[in-house]
Parts: C-alpha cells; structure tokens; sequence
C-alpha cells in the first residue's frame, strides 16, 4: 500500500505541470490555509455602496480577489482605471477581454474623491491594459496622481501599472507624476510566459520597473509572481535575482488561484511552510521587504507594508 506523505499532511496531490494548462485537468480542492471567510459585514457593505455611487471599477471585484472581504470591511479598495475590458487575454486573468470603452476624463477625479471618501492613507491605483492607446494609458494615470494630490495631499500612492510595451514615454510620464510606489509584476517565471502570460515580454517587463528606479533613485519599486502554476522553486529563485539586479526594493509572492475551468490549471498548491522558506531567500537575497503567503496579492495590506517598506529603506541609510 502506497500512502501518499502529502495526503497524511492533509495537503493535496501534485499536478503533472504538463497537464496544468489543460481544460480537462481535474480543479484541485482548496486546502484549509487557502480558505477565506465570506464577505457580507455592514463596513463591506458600505465600501461596496461608496464604490457603487462613484461609478468606479476595482481590481477586487473585477479580478475576483479572495481578499476582498477583509480589505473592503477595512475600507481598502484599490482603483481599476480606464474601463473594465483588457485588450490581453492573459491565462491567469479574470479581467475581461475586448474592445474597450473610451477614457472617461472625469475618472481620475471621482477616483481622487472616493480616495477621500474612504480616508485612505495610502491608495492603490491599477488599470486594464490599453493597447489601443498611443501612450497605453500614461496620461490617464499621471492625471489620476494629479487628482489624488490635490485632493489627499497626505495620501502615498501606489500605482501598478501595465507593461506600456511599444509605448514610447510613457514609463517617462507615470514617473513624473511622481508615485510613490511603481509596481508591476512580472506574474511568473520566463518558462511559462507562452502559456500564462503570451501578450507580454518578460525581460520587458523586468527593464520596465528597472527603468522606473533609473528615472527616480526615490521611488519604490515593486513587482509580484504567482506560484503553484507549474514552475520550480529553482526558477522562482532565479526570478528574485533578476528582480535584485534590476534594483526591486520589494517582491510579493502568493498562490495563484484558478479563476475557472477555462483559466490556467493550478499545478499544485504551495504550502505556507514553503512560503516562508521563500521569504526567508527573498531576504537573504536583498530585497527591502518580502510578502510571501498563500493570500498574498499585490495590494493585499498595501499601506502597512509601504510603511514597513519605508522603515526598512531609513534604517538602511541610517
């Protein structure tokens, strides 16, 4: 009789990696540590009726984020701007997929008042990617900081952006408008970009947030990877070098999770004793801060991390 050691540590069975992106492979069971309560508190509630009234879109709901309860019971949203619909069509991605509405110019304003609305100290603003757009949607973002400033001049902005890929300038004006924090993530290893990630250009994206720092030594710069789509824990050290030689003061690592059937397979899911031996190398490796855990997402606690972000970089120069 052959027990299986995963099955006695209640966690569930490996996925041949060359099954992963198959429709027809099985969708694996949530272990317990992957399991998030419900939302429906009376604090959701209200973020969800601001957010409504605003007329504005996020990456919570539009990319079915596990976090969404806890973040929008805590009055934590972070903005989707430029419409809805994403001109890729990326495996991983919930977002939908088309021909996408025209920029509203009153965007970056309501986006600048609910910013307010919800009091938050620290805002996450990200987008669809726009393709059909000369500048890929710089502008519109650079008028979104612009508005943000104006209106909660005490509130640190993060933006994560798209990869601006043939977009000439525009990295150049997002900087300029002067974020705090400039994220983009990279999503996962080289390998797997064909099938996971086909629209974009890996060593791209890496020059991208490499760029950002180059323009302004000041500003954070971040980027994230999903595990559990079939890469190795050999790749993923790999990514954390690349990312270290591109100067990324912060890496976020966490589970990827399968929209549904039609997305990406999960290859496996990575336990949380995996995660922290994965943040303990993205320390060693020296990255300013690491959020590594099965729920971790880009914008998941995105204010106490900037704050322990910024902590980390004024003891290092102290």
């Amino acid at each position: 009789m052959n027990d299986d050691p995963r099955k006695k540590r209640g966690e569930p069975p490996l996925r041949h990696p060359e099954k992963a992106g198959r429709p027809d492979a099985p969708v694996l069971r949530k272990p317990p540590w992957i399991r998030v309560k419900a939302p429906g508190s009376k604090a959701w509630a209200e973020t969800s009726g601001l957010l409504k009234d605003a007329g504005l879109a996020t990456v919570c709901q539009e990319a079915s984020c596990p976090n969404i309860g806890e973040c929008w019971e805590k009055k934590h949203a972070t903005f989707m701007i430029m419409g809805e619909i994403c001109t890729r069509a990326c495996a991983f991605c919930n977002v939908a997929t088309g021909l996408p509405t025209r920029l509203d110019p009153t965007e970056p304003g309501r986006v600048a008042k609910a910013t307010r609305a919800l009091g938050l100290s620290h805002v996450v603003v990200t987008s669809v990617d726009r393709d059909d757009l000369d500048d890929g949607g710089a502008g519109h973002f650079a008028e979104t900081i612009a508005a943000i400033r104006s209106a909660c001049p005490e509130t640190t902005i993060e933006v994560l952006t798209p990869d601006f890929f043939r977009k000439p300038g525009a990295l150049e004006r997002v900087v300029a408008a002067g974020p705090d924090v400039f994220n983009h993530n990279l999503e996962t290893v080289p390998s797997l970009y064909v099938t996971v990630r086909p629209g974009a250009r890996y060593f791209h994206s890496l020059r991208l947030l490499q760029r950002a720092k180059e323009l302004n030594p000041s500003v954070f710069t971040k980027s994230g990877v999903m595990v559990g789509l079939g890469e190795s824990r050999l790749e993923v050290m790999q990514v954390m070098d690349d990312m270290r030689s591109a100067d990324i003061d912060f890496i976020t690592i966490g589970q990827y999770l399968q929209p549904t059937r039609k997305h990406h397979a999960i290859a496996r899911f990575v336990t949380p004793e995996e995660f922290e031996s994965l943040k303990t190398l993205a320390y060693a490796k020296g990255f300013l801060y690491v959020a590594s855990s099965p729920l971790t997402r880009s914008s998941h606690h995105a204010g106490d991390d900037f704050a322990k972000l910024r902590a980390a970089r004024a003891t290092l120069h102290a």
